[in-house]
């Protein structure tokens, strides 16, 4: 009988409390061969458990999510949560009907809801955009889609999400409080000024196109397929990915700036072609104790990275890799949790493949406007196809200058 998530939870905190303990043993004990052995041992069994896991948690994230998204329009449109799950199915029905045949193919009920909808946004906007019968904008699809795209990149896994209702450019202001300190001052004696300095960063809102996505004829008819489910599945994969990777690297020239171009250097390894325990020690003290001690910190890479450092140790020789404990506790390099962003570069020349710090002062300006237009014309038919296209503006901007996050650069050869 197949094991539940829980039993698999359970076994996992088992193994990796052993793996605690023996990488925790007292230092005058060494490290032997058969103490990596059962390590090794016992880090396959956590990765086959978390592969079981991984497959179980997909089938019930959905289903949270979707009552997440629920909870959310009922708070937000002050109606109850049955009223709420009512309304996304209509809208559901909406979108579908509006995807397979346009306008055309919604009802006279149907097009009195969506015109009602499109004003509704458009009020809250204060524009009048997305009036015309060849696009689709609604609130509940945009925040679906915000959902969809976590899955692809980490960016917006660790950064502040700030949604906007227009795309207008706003001044955020910046403050660098980590040299400041207060003073002893005698009797009778003016304290000294000391004023804050404030400095600011302007965020926009780039325009994201998911490019033409086309559906053949036959999907669009058959009336078993879910197509908003599969066509949010291709625009979140689309805009995510590429703005993933603006908010990792981008230049921050005519697209966002990336949390590695934004962050400073904490550590220069030695070697071009590998990272050593004392240059990952060296880049956790770069960034102030004043950040690593809110709890907030963690590393960042890409998974390829990730494989090396499982295997990398420290002068003692024990592994640096720990798994968590305890599922509300993340699984550890040097003590600290980590993301994985396939955006962020191999260890390579002169590459910057891990980022440490405080992640969550990177901010990512969603502009809840998304639109998405339907095409029919002769290029898309005469394949039997119809055409979709989505926009998404979007920015983000690593927002502090007390140096809360900085990365590892490798040599330059």
């Amino acid at each position: 009988m197949a094991k539940s998530i829980q039993e698999l939870r359970e076994e996992r905190s088992q193994i990796a409390a052993k793996m605690t303990a023996l990488v925790e043993k007292p230092e005058d004990q060494s490290w032997t061969v058969d103490d990596q052995k059962s390590y090794d041992d016992h880090k396959a069994a956590i990765e086959g458990i978390d592969n079981q896991i991984k497959r179980k948690e997909e089938i019930l994230n959905l289903t949270s999510d979707q009552q997440n998204h629920v909870n959310n329009v009922a708070e937000q449109l002050n109606i109850s949560n049955d009223e709420a799950t009512a309304r996304n199915l209509k809208l559901k029905a909406c979108t579908n009907a509006w995807m397979r045949g346009g306008v055309e193919a919604l009802t006279s009920d149907q097009r009195t809801f969506m015109q009602s909808e499109v004003r509704r946004v458009n009020a809250a906007m204060g524009t009048q955009e997305a009036n015309n019968g060849a696009a689709l904008v609604h609130r509940e699809f945009v925040a679906r889609l915000l959902e969809a795209m976590k899955a692809f990149g980490g960016m917006r896994a660790v950064a502040t999400i700030l949604p906007t209702d227009t795309g207008n450019p706003m001044d955020m202001p910046t403050t660098d409080a980590t040299s400041e300190e207060g003073e002893i001052v005698g009797e009778n004696t003016t304290a000294s000024s000391g004023d804050i300095e404030f400095g600011t960063l302007s965020m926009g809102a780039f325009k994201y196109s998911s490019k033409s996505i086309a559906l053949p004829f036959e999907l669009l008819q058959d009336s078993g397929i879910d197509i908003e489910a599969h066509v949010i599945k291709r625009l979140a994969m689309r805009l995510a990915r590429i703005q993933n990777k603006h908010f990792t690297i981008g230049t921050g020239t005519g697209q966002p700036k990336g949390v590695v171009t934004a962050a400073s250097v904490g550590k220069t390894s030695a070697s071009a072609t590998a990272i050593t325990f004392d240059e990952l020690n060296h880049l956790v003290h770069s960034v102030d104790p004043a950040y690593r001690e809110s709890g907030a910190c963690k590393f960042m890479f890409n998974d390829l990275t990730l494989r090396d450092l499982k295997d990398k140790k420290d002068t003692t020789g024990r592994p640096i890799w720990l798994p968590s404990i305890s599922e509300t506790e993340p699984d550890r390099i040097l003590g600290y949790g980590y993301q994985i962003n396939q955006q962020m570069a191999d260890v390579a020349a002169s590459a910057k493949p891990v980022a440490f710090g405080d992640l969550s002062h990177y901010t990512i300006r969603d502009v809840m406007a998304l639109m998405m237009f339907r095409m029919t014309d002769s290029a898309f038919t005469l394949k039997g196809q119809v055409g979709f296209v989505g926009f998404q503006r979007a920015d983000g901007n690593l927002l502090d200058v007390g140096g809360a996050v900085k990365t590892l650069q490798c040599a330059a050869s």
